[in-house]
């Protein structure tokens, strides 16, 4: 392979598993050169990687930011394009790229047409996760026994402002608290609770989470609720920054958000709160066992059927799931972390 174009714009969560496929070829093709079209927020978590051009689609652009990359890559024809998100934006994004073979996923998991754009097709991988599903690309390219490799630089100052936040020796419990969408949100309540319990055993707690007023609102809402002090950084840390401090965590709290799994890659344990989407395949990769599940009885009440016989990713649907949680749930999982 002498030129690979990854064609994956988002979101955070999705972008750490495909940064763990961009290593594999990179190491199984050092010489080739790897092209990676995404979004402006994930170019900046994946900033430096040391071969690897990026390519920022800005999606709020439309039309005219398909353009933008269109020109950008126009003298360029791949040898493959890895077509490896089956929103429609992105396969209208995809006929832009000159590619003399393009693949992308199985009938069965190609939504929106996919197939269509696409003139090969991976297997069905034989795990559940999306990260499974982004190395079978390697193993469709010849590469045997993928093994994720989530390395990413971080800059001195990232690093620095982590070790600031986060001083060496000190037992950390980190809530990223917010996600996409509010109804996939753990009450505030109950965040204060667990933020309590974790002051109790000596930790310090902070909340992380972006710039976005219901984050910061749901931020406070728990700082009120708390009795124990937390340090509230919403808003306060960028991406690089953030993957920094979720690296010197002792422990992360988050529901199905992309900090959960910035966390998981760098194996800082991380408990996951899982309501609408099925954890396995959407939960944090190296810390499956620590999730917190409610979506198996979610989906199961839904739909009268079990996870297994339901197609691949369905997802429960509805506000108040999250509350099916409980805070005794959380801790104990938090308490065999600790004690590990």
């Amino acid at each position: 392979m002498k030129s690979i174009c990854l064609l994956r714009l988002s979101a955070i969560g999705d972008v750490c598993h495909a940064l763990a496929l961009v290593n594999v070829l990179k190491a199984r093709w050092p010489d080739c050169t790897i092209t990676w079209v995404l979004g402006k927020a994930e170019a900046q978590l994946m900033a430096g990687i040391e071969g690897v051009e990026l390519v920022v689609f800005d999606k709020k652009a439309g039309l005219k930011g398909m353009r933008t990359v269109w020109r950008q890559l126009k003298d360029r024809r791949f040898d493959a394009l890895l077509h490896m998100q089956i929103a429609l934006r992105a396969s209208l994004l995809s006929l832009g790229i000159k590619a003399r073979r393009r693949i992308g996923f199985d009938k069965s998991r190609a939504g929106e047409g996919q197939w269509l754009f696409t003139n090969e097709r991976i297997g069905l991988p034989k795990g559940q996760h999306v990260l499974d599903n982004f190395l079978e690309f390697a193993r469709y390219l010849g590469i045997e026994d993928p093994k994720p490799d989530w390395t990413l630089p971080v800059p001195a100052e990232a690093v620095q402002k982590a070790e600031q936040l986060l001083p060496q020796g000190k037992r950390t419990l980190v809530i990223c608290h917010s996600a996409s969408k509010a109804e996939r949100c753990w009450p505030a309540e109950r965040y204060a609770a667990v933020a309590d319990w974790a002051h109790d055993q000596g930790l310090k707690v902070l909340l992380c989470g972006g710039p976005a007023p219901a984050e910061k609102a749901l931020a406070q809402a728990i700082g009120d609720a708390a009795s124990a002090p937390v340090r509230d950084l919403t808003g306060q840390t960028d991406l690089k920054s953030l993957w920094a401090l979720l690296r010197r965590a002792t422990v992360v709290l988050a529901p199905d958000t992309g900090p959960a799994h910035m966390a998981s890659s760098q194996g800082t344990p991380t408990v996951g709160l899982y309501a609408h989407s099925n954890p396995r395949r959407t939960g944090p990769y190296n810390h499956q066992k620590w999730v917190a599940n409610r979506y198996d009885a979610n989906i199961l009440a839904q739909t009268g059927k079990p996870w297994q016989q339901l197609p691949w990713g369905a997802r429960a649907k509805g506000e108040g799931l999250m509350a099916g949680i409980g805070v005794d749930e959380v801790i104990a999982k938090l308490k065999c972390i600790l004690a590990e």
